[in-house]
């Protein structure tokens, strides 16, 4: 996609993906500040300021609270101001209040409602809140998925090998089950793709089920460069499994063990024979290949490097999943006849009680973390590329892109990134949440809070830092769109 489709694209669904980026950004927002505002309220903390936002107000009033609740001009973030603080980001505080034009001492009751005035614990149970509602609001989201649709699960076994990749060579084999990669367990093949995904060249255990024996393989996958659609770079690990899919198309078929065939029913019949055996396919064109990895990897994303392109498949098809198989009519909605490669349904829905959807919710978000602090150390060694970083112009494409699917997908997306931004702000860096809680921690362990020239010396680096890394992003993402 060049940079003119990319614009009319774009142009033609403005409101879709414009729309979509802001009521997504908004609700989380949203969330993530009333968690500092209901917690701070409980603490017994005054709220001045609840922003969504930040500069010129655009609409706003004042509750009977006292609280100015107001939409600003730039909604991309927003702060709650406490009582005392002199600053959204509570980088300081002061006990003088502006009455009128005057500024006077606090009263005594007034001092009671300054947040610097709180028990340590109560500070840090209000900073804390952001974050932790932002990971509890993505639980609710998607236990309420679960509870509604079922949870969606595709069964992790290899439905075929990818000819030349590191599965092959690592000795994986069609209907391979992984029961657990390094010690995680493995429930569904997105777990798979996630573990590949963030391990990208380094080494996993594997233990997978074979025939009714529990094998153990250590396998390497390799690191390859993936573009999407709209030009965003990112490195992944493919190992080289496919997962249980809805089959391939007998036309795109070119060959069985090397020999090619140009009677499509002298091939079906061959396919016939050979069901419950283990041999190569090939395609008569390399995309089926590269639309296979992509649906290995769970997007829309192709390979970079031409060199790692695999147009062949090592597969065992089933004859009981394969009756069909030729009878057109029956086969397919399009009448095209169909090779199954899985020995089990490609997608099954789970049903869920509230504790299991709970449950399954909070190792979902659990997972999410712990791939995403993977993610980002990577980033700080240099194994993966800091071109990686998106920023709002990235989020806003898929977004977009997520929205023109439906709602269950719009559901996980919301999810996704409102753990995203709980563990963002968790991270011990001034001016976040983790920031505050950084400075917390050492006035539990040293009897004191931190002097108050320090902390501000540290929370205007961290702007520094973060305005830097917003920028880098941003311009980043603009330059892989026109790239």
């Amino acid at each position: 996609m060049n940079v003119y489709e990319l614009i009319q694209m774009v142009g033609q669904n403005v409101w879709l993906y414009g729309g979509s980026l802001v009521i997504i950004l908004g609700i989380l927002i949203f969330v993530h500040e009333w968690g500092h505002y209901i917690v701070a309220r409980m603490c017994g903390v005054h709220v001045e300021k609840f922003s969504i936002g930040f500069g010129k107000e655009i609409y706003g009033f004042t509750d009977k609270a006292g609280t100015r609740w107001k939409i600003s001009m730039f909604p991309l973030g927003g702060f709650v101001q406490l009582f005392g603080d002199t600053d959204p980001a509570s980088s300081r505080h002061s006990d003088k209040v502006e009455d009128g034009e005057e500024i006077r001492e606090m009263t005594t009751e007034e001092r009671k409602v300054a947040f610097f005035t709180k028990k340590l614990w109560q500070r840090a149970l209000i900073v804390l809140a952001g974050p932790g509602i932002n990971y509890l609001f993505a639980i609710i989201l998607l236990a309420g998925l679960y509870l509604s649709y079922g949870q969606p699960v595709s069964p992790p076994t290899a439905a075929a090998i990818m000819v030349g990749s590191n599965a092959e060579k690592y000795g994986f084999q069609p209907h391979d089950y992984i029961i657990s990669i390094d010690g995680k367990n493995i429930n569904d093949f997105s777990d798979i793709r996630r573990e590949m995904m963030v391990a990208l060249n380094e080494e996993r255990h594997f233990v997978i089920e074979r025939a009714g024996e529990i094998i153990e393989i250590t396998a390497r996958p390799k690191k390859v460069t993936m573009t999407d659609k709209f030009g965003f770079v990112s490195s992944i690990g493919v190992l080289g499994i496919i997962g249980a899919e809805k089959g391939i198309l007998v036309d795109e078929i070119k060959s069985i063990d090397g020999i090619e065939y140009n009677d499509k029913q002298h091939l079906i019949a061959v396919l016939k024979e050979r069901m419950g055996t283990s041999f190569t396919i090939s395609f008569k064109d390399e995309e089926n290949a590269e639309q296979a990895i992509a649906e290995e990897e769970g997007s829309n994303q192709k390979q970079d490097d031409d060199a790692n392109s695999i147009d062949a498949l090592i597969i065992a098809p089933q004859a009981d999943r394969n009756e069909e198989l030729g009878l057109v009519t029956e086969t397919t909605e399009t009448g095209e006849d169909v090779l199954y490669l899985s020995n089990l349904e490609p997608e099954l829905y789970v049903s869920h009680t509230i504790i299991t959807a709970v449950q399954s919710a909070i190792r979902e978000a659990y997972t999410m973390t712990v791939s995403s602090l993977e993610a980002l150390w990577q980033m700080v060694v240099g194994i993966r590329s800091v071109t990686e970083l998106g920023g709002i112009v990235r989020i806003g494409a898929i977004a977009g892109e997520t929205a023109s699917q439906g709602i269950v997908p719009i559901i996980l997306l919301t999810a996704l990134l409102s753990i995203n931004l709980g563990f963002i702000n968790l991270l011990p860096i001034p001016m976040l949440d983790g920031g505050h809680l950084m400075f917390y921690s050492i006035e539990a362990v040293i009897g004191k809070s931190v002097p108050e020239r320090i902390q501000e010396y540290a929370f205007q680096a961290g702007f520094v830092f973060l305005v830097g890394i917003m920028a880098f992003a941003n311009l980043n993402d603009i330059y892989q769109l026109i790239s």
